[in-house]
This record gives structure tokens, sequence and C-alpha cells, in this order.
């Protein structure tokens, strides 16, 4: 007993020995490895890798953007009013508050995409601008025109003379090309420091909760990006224009890692517009719904939350004739999941008028796909804009008949439908009741209203009082006066 008790002992003693010899040499060949992997450069070629001909290729055609603005400010004070003040000082001062025009001076950047002088900025770059001036890497400057600019994509438009001479430009890169961990640089005008260059990744792809526009769709980045590179570049490794740098994330108001980038596919269907017919016509999908949440993804038979449910279609709208009904899940456009409306919505708005695109939906469980086909919203019924008058609490209010464009147009739902407040007289008897512009008229005293011809038949009607309903963000409100 005690002799088989001594070899097993001594077998397991080997075993251990055997076990951590071969720990010993993995843990020796790991560091070698790893010493192999980091190596200090070996040839002249190694020690001179540097961004440097990028940068110099591409420099020349971002651009620093000034621009100046003449406001009016009014000072007062409440010694105007007071007696005492004007027996002293005398009555000129009794006509109240002085007017005197300040010019507001601000920068930002460009690029430069046509060698004949096209450059794509920022909307918020050139807003409400007297004068553009835009300054060359050269350090040349030329005055600009603006061709267009488009709010709900945050991009303008510009146009400078070099004569015959052609300038350099960016050519546009195939933004959905991109992946998270790509290598990126970001070239602008920081707080006018004049043009420089910082580098780093994509942090993350179509970012559509930023809330910077009305078409929610951006590449997230690290490089630096501060108040001036508005409007600048960033470029890949190949040289190309991949995204027009637009807002950071920020609470001091310097960089902290988060920059936003409007993509190249987004820029270049609004060139296209803005170029062409001077607008940006946006196709539309003609459906709402809402992304898929985990609990509606329980409801409906889903194994994990994708996708978009639909809740409404637009009768004889591009969603109506592809098919797509309330209930169906869409999933993809083309080769591209969606997740939320801001993303189906970019993969339809950036894309030709006339195209037709292959949707991914879920329908019932059953996964299936249909043609969509890309279209303007249409402009029917006309708008007959007409303004309200007589006494009534809609006088003063400037009306319109809602249509797919129109609603476009203004920022509201695609599907809504009805008579639309545009605009409020000041003074007026709509502004004193507290009517606001994108108000959807309902009824008037207990008449539907669904046209502009509605609203001026029943305001003729001679009433001691008033009822009024409206569709105010999704909120029905009511009104009584007996005015």
């Amino acid at each position: 007993m005690a002799a088989s008790f001594v070899f097993r002992g001594y077998n397991r003693n080997m075993k251990i020995r055997i076990v951590l010899s071969g720990i010993f040499l993995g843990l020796l060949i790991l560091i070698n490895t790893a010493q192999a992997q980091k190596q200090v450069p070996q040839s002249q070629a190694e020690i001179k890798l540097s961004f440097a001909p990028l940068v110099r290729k591409a420099a020349p055609a971002v651009v620093n953007i000034f621009t100046r603005k003449t406001v009016t400010q009014r000072s007062f004070s409440p010694l105007f009013d007071d007696p005492f003040f004007r027996r002293f000082f005398g009555e000129q001062f009794r006509n109240g508050p002085r007017s005197r025009q300040k010019v507001q001076n601000s920068l930002g950047s460009g690029v430069i995409v046509e060698a004949k002088g096209t450059i794509i900025t920022n909307h918020h770059v050139i807003k409400g601008a007297d004068e553009i001036t835009v300054v060359l890497a050269d350090r040349r400057e030329f005055d600009a025109i603006i061709i267009g600019s488009d709010k709900k994509t945050d991009l303008a438009v510009l146009k400078i003379s070099a004569g015959r001479e052609k300038l350099p430009f960016l050519v546009f890169r195939d933004s959905d090309d991109l992946e998270v961990g790509d290598l990126v640089l970001a070239i602008g005008n920081p707080f006018g420091v004049g043009q420089t260059v910082t580098s780093g990744i994509v942090s993350a792809l179509a970012r559509t909760q930023v809330g910077i526009n009305d078409l929610n769709f951006f590449i997230q980045t690290d490089a630096a990006i501060n108040p001036g590179n508005s409007g600048g570049a960033l470029i890949t490794l190949d040289g190309k224009l991949v995204g027009i740098n637009s807002a950071i994330y920020s609470k001091g108001g310097g960089s902290v890692g988060i920059g936003f980038a409007i993509p190249t596919n987004m820029v270049r269907a609004v060139l296209s517009g803005l170029s062409g017919s001077g607008s940006v016509v946006r196709p539309w999908i003609g459906a709402e719904g809402q992304g898929v949440t985990a609990d509606i993804a329980a409801s409906i038979g889903m194994k994990r939350p994708a996708g978009i449910l639909i809740s409404g279609v637009y009768p004889k709208g591009p969603a109506d004739r592809a098919g797509i009904k309330v209930g169906d899940v869409i999933t993809g456009v083309g080769k591209h999941d969606v997740n939320d409306t801001e993303s189906l919505r970019f993969r339809i708005v950036t894309r030709p008028i006339g195209e037709i695109l292959n949707i991914r939906l879920i329908r019932r469980g059953k996964t299936m796909r249909v043609n969509f086909p890309v279209e303007a919203p249409p402009q029917r019924p006309k708008i007959n804009k007409t303004e309200l008058s007589g006494y009534n609490p809609l006088q003063g209010a400037i009306i319109g008949n809602l249509s797919p464009a129109l609603a476009d147009q203004i920022g509201m739902n695609l599907l809504s439908r009805g008579v639309v407040i545009l605009e409020i007289k000041h003074g007026s008897s709509s502004q004193h009741f507290g009517f606001q512009p994108r108000d959807i008229i309902k009824e008037i005293n207990g008449g539907d209203v669904r046209t502009v011809a509605q609203v001026q038949r029943l305001l003729l009607q001679k009433s001691k009082l008033w009822k009024l309903s409206i569709n105010r963000n999704g909120k029905i409100l009511s009104m009584a006066t007996n005015q």
C-alpha cells in the first residue's frame, strides 16, 4: 500500500511539472510574439511614415469663410419717460429708445468641390450674412455669392470666380463605405487661428439622435473639431471628402472628442438640388411609424427589436403603391439596415427622383421585399394662400391647404392634412387669441374644416360666440370667445 502510494505521488508530481513547463513555454512564445510585433522602425521609409503628403494634396481645397452682418440694436432707458429727466435734458429724449447699427463678424470653413469654384459649407455659417469672403489656403481672397442654402440639412452652396484658373477641389467618396475605426482627418479653421489639421477615427456611424438639423444622420469622429471648423472637410486616407464637419458635443465650447459630420451622400443630394433648380426636392416615404422597441418586438412576435413599425400610410403615396401596409416592419433599404425613422428617411431622401429602391420588411412574421418608387412629395391640393379678415378670432391669420410638399417645406409631418396657419400678423386678433403657425384648424362653430374655402365660408356667418378647435403638434385644443 505504501509503495503504491509513493508511485502515485511521483506520477502526480511529474504531471504538474509537465503542465507548468508547458505554460512557461507558452508564455515565452507569447512574449516573443509581442516583441516581434512591436519593433523599432527598420528602414528610412518606415521612419518617414506621415500624413503630410495627404494633407499637402487635400488642404488647398479647404477654405476659410468670413461673413459680415449688419444688425440694428436698440438702447432703452426708463429715464426717457421721466418728466424730471426731460426737464433738465430736453424733449429730444422723449422719442424713446435710440437705434444704432453694429457689424457682426463670424468665421467658418468650406470645401471646394468643383474646379470652377463651387464651395460647400454649413447653412449656419453664412446665415443672414450681408457679405461673404472666402480665403484660400494661399491667402488669396474672393467675394462669394450664395447659390443656395438648406436649413433642414444645415448645408449651403457658395460660388467664387477665379477666372480661367482651375481651383483645387476634393472628390466625393461614398460615405456608406465608411466603417467604425477608419482613420480620418478633419481640416478647418478653428477659432480663426488658421487652417488646422487633426486626426482621429470614425467613432460611430448613422448617429440619428443628435438634434442638429431636421435630417439627423451623422458621422461621429474623435478628430478634434472646434468652433470655426464648421463647414470644413472630413477626409479619408485616400484624400477624398467623406463628410462636412458641422457640430461638436461640448459643455465648455471646446472639443471633447465627440464631433459630427454630415455624410457626403447627403451633401451630394443637396448640392445637386441647389446647383440645379436652386432648391432641394426631397423624396418622401408616404408613411409614418416608429422604431421597434423591445416591448413592441415582444408584442408582435419578433425575436429582437429591429426596424420601423408602420402606423400610417398616405393614400396613393409611394409607400401605398409599393404595397407597404400598416403593421409592416421595415427592416432595410437596399443593403442597409434601418432601425429608426431618421435612418429610413435618410436612405430615401438621398436617392435621386425616379429610382426604384428595394425595401425589406416583415409582415406577420414573414420576410418579404417590395419595390419602392422614389418620388417628390405632391403639391396637391393647391395651397390657396389666404389672409383672413373680418370680425372673428382668426383675423390676421394667413392660412393654406396642406399638401405633402407644403408640410415638408414648413417642417410638419408629411401625412398631415387640412388647413394650416402659415403666418400670424402682428397685433391681429389671431395673435391675441394665441394661434400659432403650423396650427391645423379642425372645427369652427361645430363645422368640420378641410379646405381654405370652408374656413372662409364658416367665418362669414355672424356669431356672438365663436368655438374653434385646432390640432397643435398632435394635441387637440379648443377655445370659445364672445368676440
